[in-house]
């Protein structure tokens, strides 16, 4: 018989345990590898308090543009009326540019090796804005709501920026001025001139005049 004839195949359990190290191992579980509201110092040439006082303002500020966030999406399903189109786009819109400025606030936090909120369980217990119903709404109610939460929002950020600049965190204070307040304040602006009592069809002058 020739040798490679000779040769055989792997056994049934040589199989089996090779198999094996493909399977997933599933149900782990450990202790957290950091605390929330403890910092991990990271190399950045700012002080631990700094730090912390950092993450926690921007863990505050996450929790409300989540908030924020959500709560276009939920008027963006919801929303109802004559001008359904043009704010069913727009509300979309602003949650998309509220969701990109999450993962920069959230990344801000880790990079001043804080922990960032991540569950809605969280973020309900520790944002500033009231909570909505869960039904729909009028238009002027859910944009008045929005405005709300904004300016709750530009009124903590203020505060907090300045504190960061105090402290020596540019980095902090540039996110919250650049990206945070900008944004916010522009979206205000085009949320809030669909509450202005202006005519759709005559300018108020043409009509009295035309019922003389």
């Amino acid at each position: 018989m020739s040798p490679k004839s000779e040769k055989r195949g792997p056994s049934y359990n040589q199989l089996e345990a090779g198999t094996k190290k493909a399977d997933p191992i599933q149900h782990q579980h450990a202790p957290e590898i950091q605390p929330y509201g403890k910092i991990a110092k990271l190399p950045i040439a700012l002080d631990e308090k700094t730090c912390a006082t950092s993450a926690e303002n921007l863990n505050q500020l996450l929790a409300d543009t989540m908030t924020l966030r959500d709560m276009y999406k939920k008027h963006h399903w919801q929303v109802a009326g004559p001008t359904f189109y043009q704010l069913h786009l727009l509300f979309d819109k602003h949650h998309g540019e509220q969701d990109e400025l999450v993962d920069t606030i959230a990344e801000r936090i880790q990079l001043l090796g804080g922990v960032s909120l991540a569950m809605a369980a969280d973020v309900a217990e520790t944002t500033l804005i009231p909570r909505p119903p869960r039904g729909r709404e009028e238009v002027p109610v859910q944009i008045s709501r929005l405005l709300e939460a904004h300016e709750i929002i530009l009124k903590e950020a203020r505060a907090m920026a300045r504190q960061a600049s105090d402290g020596g965190d540019d980095g902090t204070n540039d996110l919250i001025v650049s990206d945070l307040i900008r944004l916010n304040e522009l979206q205000i602006w085009f949320l809030a001139e669909h509450l202005v009592a202006v005519p759709l069809l005559h300018p108020e002058q043409a009509k009295a005049a035309a019922q003389r």
